[in-house]
């Protein structure tokens, strides 16, 4: 099927209403686009695929308006690849400077001479801008928190950021706005370590008696906020967040970015805090919901969501306007604080009746809600079931701007622009990731393999079409199925490029 670019869109669509009208009409401007980035939500929290514990009216507004996707995926099952792979179109898997969680002092994981979904857009004018959650490394070597922080998202192609710059539960507990630490005093610089303890501030290991979270594992470096975390800082007090400030500082900074360029064509990625951990939602969220402290936060998250619609349509944007929303991985319950209790869920379950959770090759790990509004484009109330991965954004959006795509730009990207306009994909197979790209699994059509590796001491085979829970394992009784697969991953693997395969 040939791909269906935005330039090839707007060419028949203004073909057509020349048919109507007689005349050719000018083509439209190009959208503003808006990548929202969940962090941890998982294919069962959301209220429009089928919780029923957490009311999300703002996220199920999106799905109202436009497309609901039931298989679409992350490019790992884990936070850092994941970003890796929507950022660049590429499987996290060949680069193992991203193929893996990060900490805070790594280096920048993708190359600044590499196509990102900011600088494909450039060239259609327009302004781009990332606010919220990094994670993919910053600086060549030591970073320089207290002068100027480069590179990283500004050398991307990203004409502004306001971010942090690993997880909300590791240090630097700081925000970066461009190349410097927002607040830091001078007086009191910076020094982060991951190897060691530095400095003489308590630490969790050390100190438990000054929690207000418990850790239950992990998390046992330096206290900020009252919560310790992982890895060791000291300095840069002033600079330091509040927990429970967090999602409100980041929907702030967010919606500015678009007030700023309402005027113009605008790219924001708003990479979300929520509800990664430490979960500590506002106090105007604590206890709204119907199954605890993690389901707050998911209200939580929501009301960011509202902020982003409500000014769309405030500045009469909500047309002109192609709003995607995802999540970077699936659910989890316990992330090595003692805030959330099983019993706490009420009988939510946050992956859905998925197999698995963050972290997993099963669907659990990397099956994601995603949701598509682009009014006037995008079909009103639909739904697909085509197979879809957050590394195809780059190819799209790339599209959507009718900008062409360089042969070296988004190897692994597939153009999902006919998809949104209720066509089928080209995408029929996936290479899916767990913690690292040494543990992978592959998809052909419905069919999924898990080879034998750390994770699995035997194939696992499933015909996800019956079987979505991945319950039965079909491998020995499919051994021909089981070498076509693996003989597709070892291509995928070997080429450098799989959008052609």
């Amino acid at each position: 099927m040939r791909t269906l670019n935005r330039r090839d869109f707007l060419k028949s669509a203004g073909a057509g209403m020349a048919l109507l009208t007689g005349s050719a009409q000018p083509a439209p401007a190009v959208p503003n686009i808006i990548f929202i980035l969940a962090d941890d939500i998982g294919y069962g929290d959301l209220s429009c695929y089928g919780a029923t514990k957490v009311k999300t009216p703002n996220v199920d507004r999106i799905a109202k308006e436009g497309m609901r996707f039931t298989d679409a995926h992350a490019g790992a099952s884990v936070c850092s690849p994941t970003r890796y792979g929507f950022m660049t179109g590429q499987y996290p898997f060949r680069n193992p400077s991203g193929d893996h969680i990060l900490s805070g002092e790594a280096p920048l994981s993708i190359n600044t001479d590499m196509p990102t979904v900011a600088s494909v857009l450039k060239p259609a004018g327009y302004a781009t801008g990332i606010v919220g959650k990094w994670h993919m490394g910053l600086g060549d070597g030591e970073i320089a928190w207290n002068t100027e922080i480069k590179p990283g998202p500004l050398e991307l192609g990203f004409d502004y950021a306001f971010y942090y710059p690993a997880t909300n539960d590791r240090v630097p507990c700081v925000y970066i706005e461009n190349h410097r630490v927002v607040g830091l005093d001078k007086k009191d610089p910076i020094v982060v370590r991951y190897s060691e303890k530095i400095g003489n501030e308590p630490t969790g290991k050390e100190n438990p008696e000054l929690l207000r979270l418990k850790i239950e594992k992990g998390h046992d470096g330096t206290i900020v906020d009252g919560v310790s975390r992982i890895g060791f800082m000291m300095g840069g007090k002033s600079a330091r967040w509040h927990d429970e400030d967090m999602a409100d500082t980041l929907t702030r900074k967010a919606v500015g970015f678009i007030e700023r360029n309402k005027a113009k064509p605008f790219f924001l990625y708003f990479a979300t805090n929520t509800i990664h951990s430490p979960r500590l939602p506002n106090q105007r969220f604590k206890g709204t919901s119907g199954c605890g402290n993690r389901c707050d936060t998911i209200h939580e998250f929501d009301s960011s969501v509202g902020e982003i619609l409500a000014t769309l349509d405030k500045l009469n944007l909500t047309n002109n306007t192609l709003l995607i929303l995802s999540s970077d991985n699936g659910g989890n319950m316990d992330d090595g604080y003692v805030q959330f209790d099983v019993r706490d869920a009420n009988g939510h379950k946050c992956n859905g009746d998925l197999r698995g959770y963050k972290g997993s090759l099963y669907e659990g790990g990397n099956r994601e809600p995603f949701l598509a509004r682009w009014p006037g484009k995008v079909a009103a109330g639909s739904k697909s079931d085509e197979l879809v991965c957050l590394n195809d954004m780059l190819a799209t959006f790339s599209a959507v701007a009718g900008q062409p795509l360089a042969s070296d730009a988004g190897p692994d990207s597939i153009n999902l622009l006919p998809v949104l306009m209720g066509k089928k994909s080209n995408r029929d197979h996936l290479v899916m990731q767990a913690g690292n790209g040494r543990v992978l699994a592959v998809r052909k059509k419905n069919w999924k393999l898990i080879p034998k590796n750390p994770q699995s001491q035997e194939p696992q085979l499933y015909d996800l079409s019956t079987d979505l829970a991945e319950t039965k394992n079909l491998a020995a009784e499919k051994p021909e199925k089981v070498r076509e697969l693996t003989e597709l991953l070892t291509r995928v693997r070997n080429q450098p490029v799989s959008r052609e395969l």
